[in-house]
């Protein structure tokens, strides 16, 4: 005879029944019996035993408060004739004594009667098959998850929204451009009808195998991140059926309680960002609920000896840890360092002002930090607030924290002039030990390694050509012409690293070394994964000068992943921009939806959508308004006012 399988009972596992031959039936029914027995003998001792408790512990009557007028403060109370000489303190007479025999009386009463209640209700339970015992405990678990769930989604205070310019619009007047908008706004949505078939509610999509895709990134929860890191794209693009399946996949399914690592990073710029981004479009409330939630569960990550958050989280638990390869068990500079504009935000549209403070003390810290060089290392011990290993780049590990100083200057109505002054103080450091010139006149950014300059740029490192003209206005010594200049020089660099490839798409990463001027050298660094930098640079720069050639070198860039990146089940990178036949890594990364996308949309739109004076983008392109406010400490919540 086979055993039965182990059935859950509220979180434990009841052994099977040892089903033997039926002449031990009387032996398994006296099992039960005892055990029933054991369990009864056990309730009666445990209620007893709180029962005794009332008799043995302190009496709360022989302490009162005697109001002082300014706070309450407890006095013990001495009886007349026992003890008030040596008390110590001053005699103040209580309550009349009878009155206190009187109520004393009746909790025991009614300690007893619930005594007996307990054991009654102990019995019956004892007396239900195991079946009704498991509905039961079911049904309040369904109790408390309903519960739960209509706590969580609880409205938060009403909060006015500021005043939102270009969320529509943009149409070019000129036919030509007009058509090639259109291309992109089809490319976006053959992106998303590919996963909304083939990887739904899966983070990405393997748009070959045509099935979901995750990375540890995102932990092993199904969290659609592409779902929540394109609702913008689709608000602005104007596919609001689309936008409608996003929101309502969202307010189904879209759950942070999970037993799940993240990186505190990634689910803050596309997760919190893009809900942000989704609310302030849309104003529709559930956005703003589920970035709180969210924004809630990572607020754990802050709890280390330094306040610089770990990297990575569990939503469940709260316990936070670093990844292994960063340094010891740094913190990563362009991790910890971007967060600033999602946090104030969030401050903003809940009172609450613990998501500032957060991000203020990081800030604060690493102004008292020695700089080598006035450079900002990429390695922060969270334990000890020291530096790690010296590598500084404006490339991965660093790039965004650059991006978030001038950033929050932008969004606080350039009012936030602490922020400003962080940020050209690590551009002048920047340019005087990282900007080069190479033989051939291209401006490329390096990277500092332990006491010297590596000839090697990024495709991440590209967005500063962007970074340099938005910050323009404003900088230092007029010199805003210069960091236009600087920025236009990037774009060229960065244009010619697509260039000298074989499919007119950027490595990942590309040399300066000798006769190798921005080209990949090893295969390593050869591959292209729908990045977006190079052309959000191309946009700054079209916004800022309309030099026809950043529209060109754009729609050169889609042309390229419309001929060598689409296949029938989506979008993929490709392994090697240096063979003419190349092998695609089938992965639809969220961010061509978020930001590659976005950012060709837009270089084909009028500037009246979503105009920088009113809108600053966060480093994963969502759009968070310009707050107009005369410190960004004050929320819009009067509360907090």
């Amino acid at each position: 005879m086979t055993t039965p399988a182990l059935l859950p009972l509220s979180g434990r596992r009841i052994p099977p029944l040892n089903l033997g031959p039926p002449s031990f039936s009387h032996h398994r029914a006296t099992l039960r019996l005892s055990e029933k027995f054991i369990l009864l003998l056990i309730l009666s001792a445990f209620i007893t035993l709180c029962f005794g408790a009332f008799f043995f512990l302190p009496d709360s009557s022989k302490h009162k408060r005697f109001d002082l007028g300014l706070e309450d403060v407890l006095i013990p109370h001495v009886e007349a004739g026992k003890g008030a000489k040596n008390s110590g303190v001053f005699l103040i007479h209580g309550p009349d004594e009878h009155r206190h025999r009187e109520e004393e009386e009746r909790l025991r009463n009614k300690i007893r009667a619930d005594h007996e209640k307990a054991l009654e209700e102990a019995k019956e339970k004892l007396k239900k098959s195991r079946e009704e015992i498991r509905a039961e405990i079911q049904t309040e678990k369904n109790k408390v998850a309903q519960e739960m769930k209509t706590k969580e989604n609880k409205p938060l205070p009403p909060v006015p929204i500021p005043n939102l310019v270009g969320i529509n619009g943009g149409d070019p007047e000129d036919d030509d451009i007009r058509k090639k908008r259109e291309k992109i706004k089809e490319m976006m949505k053959h992106a998303w009808d590919s996963y909304r078939t083939y990887g739904w509610g899966h983070n990405e999509l393997k748009p070959i195998a045509r099935k979901g895709h995750s990375t540890n990134i995102f932990g092993s929860s199904q969290m659609g991140a592409t779902i929540v890191d394109a609702l913008d794209t689709l608000y602005i693009m104007g596919l609001y059926d689309e936008f409608r399946d996003g929101k309502k996949w969202i307010e189904d399914n879209l759950d942070f309680s999970v037993n799940s690592e993240v990186s505190v990073f990634e689910v803050n710029i596309r997760f919190i960002g893009g809900l942000l981004a989704a609310y302030y479009l849309s104003e529709e409330e559930i956005f703003k609920i589920k970035a709180v939630q969210l924004a809630e569960k990572l607020l754990p990550a802050f709890n280390t000896p330094t306040g610089i958050p770990w990297a990575m989280v569990n939503l469940k638990s709260g316990v936070g840890r670093n990844w292994g390869w960063a340094s010891a068990g740094s913190s990563i500079l362009a991790e910890f360092g971007t967060l600033h504009m999602e946090f104030v935000h969030l401050s903003y549209l809940t009172g609450d002002p613990v998501y500032f403070k957060k991000v203020m003390h990081i800030r604060k810290l690493l102004q008292k930090m020695d700089r080598p060089n006035g450079l900002y290392p990429n390695y922060l011990n969270p334990r000890t607030g020291r530096w790690g290993q010296y590598h500084t780049s404006v490339g991965g590990l660093g790039d965004s924290f650059y991006e978030y100083l001038l950033k929050a200057w932008l969004m606080s109505d350039k009012t936030d002039h602490e922020a400003r002054k962080m940020y050209d103080d690590a551009i002048e450091a920047i340019e005087k030990h990282l900007i080069k010139k190479s033989r051939g006149g291209l401006i490329f950014i390096g990277e500092w390694k332990n006491g010297h300059l590596e000839k090697k740029m990024g495709h991440l490192a590209c967005f500063a050509g962007g970074m340099f003209a938005l910050g323009a206005d404003g900088s230092r010594m007029d010199k805003a012409g210069h960091y236009l200049e600087l920025g236009a020089e990037i774009a060229r660099t960065c244009h010619e690293s697509y260039d000298r490839t074989a499919l007119k798409l950027g490595p990942e990463s590309f040399k300066f070394d000798g006769a190798v001027e921005a080209v990949a050298v090893r295969q390593a660094e050869k591959y292209y994964i729908l990045r977006p930098e190079v052309i959000e640079t191309y946009w700054y720069l079209w916004r800022f000068t309309h030099d026809p050639r950043y529209r060109q070198w754009g729609w050169e860039a889609a042309l390229a992943i419309e001929k060598y990146c689409r296949v029938s089940g989506g979008f993929s990178g490709v392994k090697d921009v240096y063979s003419s036949t190349p092998t695609h890594d089938d992965v639809q990364q969220s961010f061509f939806l978020a930001e590659t996308l976005k950012y060709l949309y837009l270089l084909f739109s009028g500037d009246d959508l979503l105009p920088l004076d009113h809108w600053v983008f966060n480093t994963e392109a969502h759009p968070l308004p310009v707050l107009h406010l005369f410190n960004t400490t004050l929320s819009g919540n009067p509360a907090v006012r």
